[in-house]
């Protein structure tokens, strides 16, 4: 099973579970605004993805609207206050497999290659 976490109403997180039916993955999708994430959850996604900074989309309109003490987390633990304070700073989707593998983002050829699907068409 895959767990698409995203919100709900992000159109990259629309697109990546459209493709998911598409292609017949079985998936569930969780808002993490409706459904915060643990702090351990986010360290372990941070972990995974290159460390905080790779966690968080620093192009976000929510992002550029922070004051500048709140854009340079010194620690994990201002870091996971920050998340869930702001959980639309995640870089979205995250995709979590039953292995526990973590990514973010979409793209077609992306999903393709997680997903064993190289060869299919559109």
């Amino acid at each position: 099973m895959v767990t698409l976490y995203g919100l709900k109403n992000c159109d990259t997180c629309k697109k990546a579970r459209k493709w998911l039916d598409r292609f017949g993955v079985a998936h569930d999708f969780v808002d993490y605004r409706d459904m915060p994430q643990a702090p351990e959850t986010l360290s372990e996604w941070a972990r995974q993805s290159g460390g905080w900074d790779a966690l968080v989309n620093k192009s976000s309109t929510t992002w550029r609207t922070l004051p500048p003490n709140r854009k340079a987390p010194g620690t994990e633990a201002e870091w996971k206050l920050l998340l869930k304070e702001y959980p639309q700073l995640i870089r979205r989707p995250v995709v979590v497999t039953d292995d526990g593998v973590v990514t973010q983002g979409f793209t077609d050829n992306g999903f393709k290659k997680r997903f064993g699907q190289e060869g299919a068409g559109r």
